[in-house]
């Protein structure tokens, strides 16, 4: 054997004899090793929670445009938001009918309306106008009826969440919309973004209710033809008008979540999901600490019998990686159990897969950044200090 496999193998046994003694000074104080799990599950939590509901609410945010059926979106200059803005002329619309590769284009109408209660007040809604027959931008997750009501006189669909609000709303209420008397005719599930759910009519209702004159519109939705690609669509849209913003969609959902983190959300959600870290990093390096001043006589003996300092580094990196990995499962198992106790139309929490491999990760990282307060007391233990 050579000396450089006879050194691996040493270093291996030692690592393995450190790592057993580390475990089993963990179970030897219980309490510690139960405060400085929930330590992390808290860290974990409290975290993984903010972030869910963070990505709950830009997915209520995008989920118009991902869900409209349109491969390029042409909206006012600076379009940021699923917002309405500057109208858009016919010229518009035209002039994208004639631009290669485009399948359709069609005018979709956004504009706020309040629905009048029967025993009085009234509800905001969002009203969205959709040509027939396409019906590109929606609507969608249908619990009653479906999208060829669209084409019935006077007829609306609305969310199935804001039926109370409505007073009692059942299929076939009258309803008064700016004064002007509609029929529900289907209901949505969750189609509610920050401001008031999602209403659905013809665009050319639409244009009646709100008063909007018949040549404008707030987006023109595009598909592409078969073999044709959204983004060289764009660009060629783009060149033949420059007076509107031409995104495709992805790049329109991106900037939708750009504007939410930059204007509202980044900063609130950013420190509530910080300060769960660093709760999580106070309460590990103050228990790991702790255990090291309560057992520094321990520590002084393993020194005294020849483990160095690289030896105890070893024995602590194993406790905060255990503390992690342990809190971590536990956390994201009852975070998993949160989130689908909390679904309802108005937010569904969500967890994207790559942050149950991420989170592991930083709290790993977390707990170690902790276990070097302790390691730093250990550096300077002396072994004779058993024999005092």
């Amino acid at each position: 054997m050579s000396a450089t496999t006879s050194r691996r193998a040493s270093f291996a046994l030692r690592l393995r004899a450190m790592s057993r003694v580390g475990v089993r000074m963990m179970f030897h104080d219980k309490a510690k090793l139960l405060g400085t799990v929930l330590g992390v599950v808290f860290a974990v939590v409290l975290a993984v929670q903010q972030l869910s509901i963070l990505f709950g609410l830009l997915d209520k945010n995008t989920m118009f445009v991902e869900h409209a059926g349109a491969d390029v979106w042409i909206g006012p200059p600076g379009t940021e938001q699923f917002q309405p803005g500057e109208p858009l002329s016919d010229t518009i619309v035209t002039r994208a009918r004639t631009t290669l590769g485009v399948a359709l284009a069609e005018p979709l109408v956004v504009a706020g309306a309040t629905v009048k209660r029967p025993n009085g007040g009234s509800e905001a809604v969002t009203l969205i106008g959709t040509a027939l027959p396409s019906r590109l931008g929606g609507p969608w997750a249908f619990v009653a009826g479906d999208t060829r009501v669209l084409s019935q006189p006077d007829t609306v669909v609305f969310e199935d969440a804001e039926r109370d609000k409505y007073g009692d709303m059942d299929l076939g209420a009258v309803r008064e919309l700016n004064g002007r008397r509609v029929r529900a005719g289907g209901f949505t599930w969750g189609l509610l973004p920050f401001g008031p759910a999602y209403a659905f009519a013809n665009i050319d209702l639409v244009r009646d209710i709100v008063r909007t004159p018949t040549d404008k519109q707030s987006f023109v939705l595009v598909t592409v033809r078969p073999g044709e690609s959204a983004e060289v669509v764009r660009d060629r849209l783009a060149a033949r008008l420059p007076e509107a913003s031409v995104l495709t969609t992805r790049d329109f959902a991106s900037a939708i979540v750009s504007a939410l983190l930059r204007e509202q959300l980044g900063v609130s959600f950013g420190t509530s999901t910080a300060f769960g870290l660093v709760i999580g990093f106070i309460i590990v390096a103050l228990s790991m600490f702790s255990s090291v001043i309560d057992n520094l006589r321990e520590f002084g003996t393993l020194k005294a019998i020849g483990c160095t300092n690289l030896d105890l580094t070893a024995l602590l990196l194993v406790q905060s990686v255990t503390y992690a990995l342990v809190g971590t499962l536990v956390g994201l198992g009852l975070v998993s159990g949160m989130t689908e106790g909390i679904r309802s139309p108005q937010l569904v929490p969500i967890v994207p897969l790559p942050l149950y491999g991420i989170i592991p990760g930083l709290m790993v990282l977390i707990c170690i950044a902790a276990a070097s307060l302790a390691l730093f007391r250990i550096r300077k233990l002396e072994p004779g200090m058993v024999f005092r």
